[in-house]
């Protein structure tokens, strides 16, 4: 009879570690992404300004698997079941463009929020994959912050909200090129 062995979750995580490394592209080119967003925002009509987030925001995987490849991190290798989770999570997050895109047609305003809010659930699962309270911590305060400015700075939406994603994008970067990385 074949002997199987079976993948501890230690053992997955480690090697999650292993193939991304920090995995600090996506990030670098989300807070990229906004930053661009949030300088167009102060420039660009309500109409402007939300095609240039749609832009920003289409941008961040090609960018990130640009800035993956010349840091060496491998994150696209999909080779254990924390790698399918993590992209499982990222399929879900694409699909709640079905939300934010009839909320943007009614009220063009609500874009920012609904991006901002929606793309960041992501970090929930990489948190827990790499047992790092950031991703919870981004997650969260992210959402709560651009709730809040959306509410405080209506004229300002499409710059304030940005600064939020930022600010929370230079926050995580910090806490991922500091972590303790397993193996």
């Amino acid at each position: 009879m074949p002997t199987t062995t079976t993948a501890t979750l230690e053992d997955l995580r480690v090697e999650f570690d292993r193939a991304g490394g920090r995995t600090l592209a996506f990030p670098i080119a989300g807070m990229l992404a906004w930053v661009v967003a949030g300088l167009l925002g102060t420039r660009l009509t309500e109409e402007g300004a939300c095609y240039a987030l749609f832009i920003c925001n289409g941008l961040i995987f090609p960018v990130g698997l640009g800035i993956a490849k010349l840091r060496g991190e491998d994150v696209m290798s999909a080779t254990s079941e924390l790698d399918r989770l993590f992209g499982r999570s990222l399929v879900m997050v694409n699909l709640v463009w079905l939300i934010a895109i009839p909320f943007w047609l009614v009220m063009p305003s609500s874009l920012p929020l609904s991006i901002a809010v929606l793309s960041g659930l992501h970090w929930i699962v990489y948190g827990w994959i790499v047992q790092h309270p950031i991703g919870m911590f981004h997650a969260v305060a992210r959402a709560v912050l651009a709730v809040v400015c959306w509410f405080v700075f209506p004229d300002y939406r499409f710059v304030v909200i940005p600064i939020v994603v930022v600010v929370m994008y230079a926050v995580t970067i910090y806490a991922l090129a500091t972590r303790k990385l397993r193996g």
